[in-house]
């Protein structure tokens, strides 16, 4: 067996949605991506909104997305660790993961060496260069109150209820706006803020905006990684100790070398 020496991270899965692909084929695919790295990976990072929505009451969960549910319980066999961070679509995993596999849970980010260098990690969402509106809809979707509330909802109505919340998301932040202007980018203003604050990282990491970026911020030494999805590009990103490269699993979704 290879000696396992890579580091991969991937975000926006939202496993659970028909986008682009459906949930089961982009499910299929994600499952064949984590067979081709197994060899190799001694860690594996998800940077949220892995689900399109998820919920955990204290004896029951979502049904479904049995072949990563799977996947994940080989890799805590073989003795890879994986990170879930939560994103704002699921926003309210909880010690489900922990308990059954093993899984390190984030909930707002990681600052951490890896290798030989300083990464900064998160998902991307409830930023401060966010707009008002998302900051008090992560906010209200934060408050304890409301998710014990949410949890005396009887499951049926709950995932039904998620489905619609989900559904408005994805209607504001459309996952087909490809643009980017670095001047008006929200997220790459707060990596540059952050570049600032702590001028000795190597990478900022997020998801989220569902473009793959990787971009040399301003004091030319932090690199700003955005991981794009599982939506429109199968992106991905390994890195061996030293160097970080952006991947794409599938060939005609590749945007950049």
């Amino acid at each position: 067996m290879a000696e396992r020496t890579k580091y991969y991270f991937a975000s926006d899965f939202h496993l659970g949605v028909n986008a682009g692909y459906t949930s089961k084929e982009r499910e299929r695919i994600l499952v064949e991506w984590i067979e081709a790295i197994n060899h190799d990976a001694k860690e594996i990072y998800f940077l949220g909104d892995i689900f399109d929505h998820w919920f955990e009451y204290a004896q029951v969960v979502p049904k479904g997305f049995n072949l990563f549910l799977g996947k994940l319980e080989q890799l805590h066999i073989d003795g890879i660790q994986v990170y879930f961070f939560t994103g704002n679509h699921d926003m309210w995993m909880s010690k489900y993961f922990v308990k059954e596999f093993g899984v390190q849970m984030i909930t707002t980010k990681l600052i951490a060496y890896i290798g030989s260098k300083k990464f900064y990690l998160r998902h991307g969402h409830g930023l401060p260069t966010a707009s008002i509106g998302d900051k008090l809809m992560q906010k209200a979707f934060a408050n304890p109150i409301l998710q014990w509330s949410f949890a005396r909802l009887h499951p049926n109505l709950a995932i039904k209820l998620m489905k619609y919340f989900s559904q408005r998301s994805r209607q504001s932040h459309s996952y087909t706006d490809l643009e980017f202007n670095p001047q008006n980018d929200k997220m790459l203003r707060f990596a540059r803020l952050v570049s600032k604050e702590q001028n000795d990282l190597d990478f900022i990491i997020m998801g989220h905006r569902h473009l793959p970026i990787d971009l040399t911020l301003d004091n030319g030494k932090t690199r700003y990684i955005n991981l794009g999805d599982w939506v429109n590009f199968f992106s991905y990103a390994v890195f061996d100790g030293e160097n970080l490269q952006i991947k794409f699993f599938r060939d005609e979704h590749r945007i950049f070398s």
